[in-house]
């Protein structure tokens, strides 16, 4: 996997060796990240990926040693290193060295990757419903995209995978649904784009706010609300949203069979017809 990483001042053509057994990342797992896109030169909303990064930091009592600012640099300068035509994925991270069960804030430290990763055909993935629920607010750092939610993440994704499915539907606490596992979730019907309400059981993505935006300036209505399950088996379309795909149909669900539909398609159109104003070439 060809790529270039950024540590203390350095980059490097290899990952570098960051974290030993006394690390409060290694032990306490306070570490967050984002995930960026770049592909042909295009690089949609470096920006928010970065705010993004520096607002989950925080929550979880790391502070940042530089400005979103400064990340996004690092990361045009990543994106410089490779082959324009590359596909790659971009992923600034914050993690803790010292402290006990709390991160000392003044112990934060920085690292960037960006690396091969090619973006997925537009084929459509089967999902099925998850026996896993996305945690309250109360219950986990749900305001910081925060490598310790991800475990439970990969397990969702394994049961699907176990059942001859790619994702999987979850649940939040109260029983509606939240999102995909690994991607945020979309539903259309009679034409109307409908997509779950931020209730603090997930991350909004940053893919997701600009769908809403270009689905609204082209005229097709979008309703952000609670969503159940028996609502996703009836809809006339389903499709994600999130970074590492950008806009992608569901062709199955549970025991049911679809088509990418209109309204996903238009909007795979729009997002990468705006990625064309966001080259770093």
């Amino acid at each position: 996997m060809a790529g270039v990483y950024y540590s203390e001042g350095e980059w490097f053509d290899e990952s570098p060796k960051l974290t030993g057994p006394a690390d409060h990342a290694f032990w306490m797992s306070s570490v967050v990240f984002d995930g960026a896109r770049a592909f042909g030169g295009l690089v949609p909303d470096l920006d928010r990926h970065c705010e993004r990064l520096l607002n989950s930091a925080r929550a979880l009592g790391l502070e940042p040693n530089i400005s979103a600012a400064e990340v996004e640099k690092l990361c045009i300068e990543g994106v410089r290193k490779m082959p324009k035509e590359s596909e790659l994925y971009i992923r600034p991270m914050f993690y803790g060295t010292t402290g006990f069960l709390m991160p000392d804030p003044e112990g934060t430290k920085f690292t960037l990757a960006v690396y091969d990763s090619p973006m997925p055909e537009f084929t459509g993935m089967k999902v099925c419903l998850s026996s896993r629920r996305r945690p309250a607010a109360d219950m986990a750092p749900t305001d910081a995209k925060a490598s310790c939610l991800y475990p439970n993440t990969g397990r969702a994704i394994k049961e699907a995978t176990e059942k001859g499915f790619d994702n999987a539907v979850v649940l939040d606490f109260e029983g509606n649904v939240a999102e995909f596992a690994s991607a945020n979730i979309w539903l259309v019907k009679d034409g109307k784009a409908i997509t779950p309400a931020q209730n603090g059981t997930f991350l909004a993505g940053v893919t997701r706010k600009r769908i809403i935006q270009l689905l609204g300036e082209a005229g097709i209505e979008v309703e952000e609300r609670i969503v159940t399950f028996d609502e996703v088996m009836e809809a006339d379309e389903i499709f994600s949203t999130g970074n590492y795909g950008k806009v992608m149909p569901v062709t199955r669900v549970e025991d049911r069979d679809l088509q990418p539909g209109p309204v996903c398609t238009k909007a795979r159109e729009l997002y990468f017809e705006y990625a064309k104003s966001c080259s770093v070439f």
